[in-house]
């Protein structure tokens, strides 16, 4: 029978009580936001609109909604974060298996070349001039090849391909399988929940990104919804803009709005998504980083 002291009985008491007011912290800004979104705009400028709207309205999800530049840049952010997350993925993994195998030549300076750029940048300046050369500034490759790979996924990719037995890659060798036959049909099945873990890091990072695009893109049209969130935030006068060209085709709606009450609307508009699909995808992110924490 385990007994526990009363020492244990207050460690759980405090542990509880620190993870409530942690939880409080984190879903409070979220939950303002929320109602004062749903909150009319002249009304909330009077304040106190805290846990409940005072006086409900849809307008400003409305207004956010019927201008069409949303949808296009929803559709540059969705294509970035789907591309980006699956090329990123699949790179990495082919380096991290091939730095996983004790045959390939050269693999220590490979190391030491990597790491090397984990721990100097050379800065925005020659990256931008090196886009530049390259040709991707104002294309729509520059916000995804630069993050097709990463030294510290492959890294914990390679920490988990080491630890696959060497006795299940060579007995499919003795039946005639290749590397990339050995990879795709033995290697990636075991490592999914690893996998699972980087591309949900991955695609939570395409989706709020936004630095990328305002340096290295001045087109309108490869605008991703973040980058189009940062300018209604933080310029009041895009704000108002933004309201009126969407009064112009909604009068009726436009009273119900002010340019606070619109940047909550866009907030949470642009914000959802992730929230909504992160709890199908958090189991495996708890199994992936466990598994890779305990054969790393």
């Amino acid at each position: 029978m385990n007994i526990r002291s009363r020492g244990d009985k207050w460690f759980d008491t405090m542990n509880v009580f620190i993870m409530l007011v942690v939880m409080v912290l984190t879903i409070a800004p979220f939950w303002f936001a929320l109602v004062g979104s749903f909150n009319q705009g002249l009304d909330y400028t009077r304040g106190g609109v805290y846990f409940w709207p005072r006086t409900f309205t849809l307008s400003n999800y409305v207004t956010v909604f019927a201008d069409s530049t949303i949808y296009h840049a929803y559709f540059i952010t969705i294509m970035r974060t789907l591309a980006g997350t699956v090329l990123h993925v699949a790179f990495t993994a082919l380096v991290a298996y091939g730095m996983s195998r004790k045959a390939l030549a050269g693999r220590n300076a490979y190391m030491i070349a990597m790491l090397f750029t984990m721990f100097f940048y050379g800065g925005l300046i020659p990256n931008y001039l090196l886009y530049k050369e390259l040709g991707l500034l104002n294309h729509f490759l520059v916000l995804i090849i630069p993050t097709m790979f990463s030294v510290w996924d492959m890294i914990i990719m390679m920490s988990f391909f080491r630890s696959i037995p060497e006795q299940i890659i060579e007995s499919a060798k003795i039946d005639g399988a290749g590397e990339y036959r050995i990879f795709l049909q033995l290697i990636l099945p075991l490592t999914k929940p690893v996998l699972a873990a980087i591309a949900l890091f991955t695609g939570v990072y395409h989706w709020n990104a936004y630095t990328d695009a305002l340096m290295f893109t001045t087109k309108d049209a490869l605008e991703p919804v973040q980058l189009f969130l940062m300018r209604i935030v933080t310029d009041s006068g895009a704000a108002s803009k933004f309201g009126a060209q969407a009064a112009s085709v909604m009068p009726e709606e436009a009273k119900q709005i002010s340019p606070e009450t619109l940047k909550l609307a866009m907030m949470l508009a642009t914000t959802a998504p992730i929230l909504v699909i992160y709890p199908f995808l958090q189991k495996y992110f708890v199994k992936g980083v466990l598994i890779g924490s305990v054969k790393g």
